[in-house]
C-alpha cells in the first residue's frame, strides 16, 4: 500500500471555547512536518482531542487558521480535507463485513469496483487480516477491530492520518503490540500521523515529537528525549513519568531548598524548582551521599526496582535501579544515602 504523499500541518494561533466560557483550546500554534508521527499528550480536558477535531474539521476554531500542505482548510468540511481518522471506539459498521467496512470510504469517493477490490485486499494484507474478510466486527477481538479501523483509514491513501486514543481500549500487551504495528505502518507509508493520547509511555515510545498540553495550552513541544530529560515546566516534569521535585532557588550552579539544604544543579540555570528523575539518583551507604533515608516501599518492575525512600526531613523520594545478579532488590527498612550529578538535574520555573 502506498500513499500519494504526506502533508505538513500548520495550526496558527487557534482558540476554541464552548458557550463562551473557558477556552478548551487557548492560542495553540503547532507546525507538524510531512511524514511525522506527532503526539498530542495531556490529561483529560487539556484540549488535545478538541485540537485534533479542529484539524479534522469536526470543530471550527473561534479564531486562528489551520493549513494542510500550505492550503487553508479552516472552513472546509471534513470530507473535503482528505484525511483518515481512527476513533477510540473504532466506529465500525456492525452489520457490515470487514471487507465492506474497509471499502466504505472508497465507495463514497466513487472509486471503480475493480480498484476497490485490489486496494482492500492490499490494506488487509498490510494489517494481517487476510482470511477475515467475511467476518463482522462482533466476531472480532478488540485488536482485530482496531486493525480494521486502521485499514479503513489507510485504504483511501490519505496524506494525513488522525488518531484519537485508538489503543486505549486494548489490554496492555496487545496495546504494546499495536504500538509497534501502527508506528511501522506509518513509517512504511510515510503518512503524517497525529496521535492523541493521555498515556505518557505510549507517546514517548511512538512519537517523533510530542506536544504536551495543559489547560488548553501547549506547555512544551519536543522529541521524546527532550520532553523527558529536559522538561520546560513543572507541569511537564510532573506529568511525564516519575520525578523528584524540590522547591527553592537556583543560582551559581547550586540549588538551595526552602529549608536551607544545598543541592547540586546545572550551572547557568535559574528557577524555583529542581527536578531529578528516579533513575538519575544513586544510592550509597548512609552518610556517603547528599540525603539520608530508609527504603519505605520496594516495587519489583522486572529488570528494575522502584523504591520510595523516606528521608529525615519528611520527604518521600523515588529511586529507580536496574537489578542484576550482583544487585538484588533492596529490603524495606534498608538505610541508604542518595545523590546525583548536577548535570542530571533540571531547574524549572514555577
Amino acid at each position: 500500500m502506498t500513499t500519494r504523499h504526506s502533508a505538513t500541518i500548520g495550526i496558527e494561533s487557534v482558540s476554541k471555547s464552548y458557550d463562551g466560557k473557558v477556552n478548551a483550546v487557548d492560542d495553540v500554534s503547532l507546525a507538524i512536518a510531512a511524514g511525522e508521527f506527532f503526539a498530542l499528550l495531556g490529561p483529560s480536558g487539556c484540549g488535545k482531542t478538541t485540537t485534533l477535531r479542529m484539524i479534522a474539521g469536526f470543530e471550527l476554531p473561534d479564531v486562528g487558521r489551520i493549513r494542510i500542505a500550505g492550503t487553508d482548510v479552516t472552513d472546509l468540511p471534513p470530507h473535503r480535507r482528505d484525511m483518515g481518522m481512527i476513533f477510540q471506539s473504532y466506529a465500525l459498521f456492525p452489520h457490515r463485513t470487514v471487507t465492506e467496512n474497509v471499502a466504505f470510504g472508497l465507495r463514497m469517493r466513487g472509486v471503480a469496483k475493480a480498484e476497490i477490490a485490489t486496494r482492500v485486499d492490499e490494506a488487509l494484507r498490510q494489517v494481517e487480516l487476510v482470511g477475515y474478510e467475511s467476518r463482522r466486527p462482533g466476531e472480532l477481538s478488540g485488536g482485530q477491530q482496531q486493525r480494521v479501523a486502521l485499514a479503513r483509514a489507510l485504504v483511501v491513501q490519505p496524506p494525513v492520518l488522525l488518531c484519537d486514543e485508538p489503543l486505549a481500549a486494548l489490554d496492555r500487551k496487545l496495546r504494546q503490540q499495536m504500538q509497534f504495528e501502527l508506528k511501522g505502518i506509518q513509517k512504511s507509508l510515510g503518512v503524517t500521523l497525529v496521535f492523541v493520547t493521555h498515556d505518557q509511555e505510549e507517546a514517548l515510545a511512538m512519537s517523533d515529537r510530542i506536544a504536551v498540553m495543559n489547560g488548553g495550552r501547549v506547555e512544551q513541544v519536543g522529541t521524546p528525549a527532550e520532553i523527558y530529560d529536559r522538561p520546560a515546566s513543572r507541569f511537564v516534569a510532573d506529568f511525564i513519568g516519575e520525578i523528584n521535585l524540590f522547591d527553592g532557588r537556583a543560582e551559581a550552579g547550586r540549588f538551595t531548598t526552602a529549608d536551607g539544604r544545598v543541592l547540586p544543579a546545572p550551572a547557568g540555570m535559574t528557577g524555583s524548582a529542581l527536578a531529578v528523575r528516579p533513575e538519575k539518583l544513586r544510592a550509597a551507604a548512609p552518610g556517603a551521599g547528599l540525603i539520608d533515608g530508609r527504603i519505605e516501599t520496594a516495587n519489583f518492575l522486572g529488570g528494575q526496582a522502584l523504591y520510595r525512600v523516606a528521608t529525615g526531613d519528611a520527604r518521600r523520594l523515588l529511586l529507580k535501579e536496574t537489578l542484576s545478579g550482583e544487585h538484588a532488590i533492596r529490603a524495606v527498612g534498608e538505610a541508604v544515602s542518595l545523590s546525583w550529578r548536577a548535570e542530571d538535574a533540571v531547574v524549572l520555573a514555577r
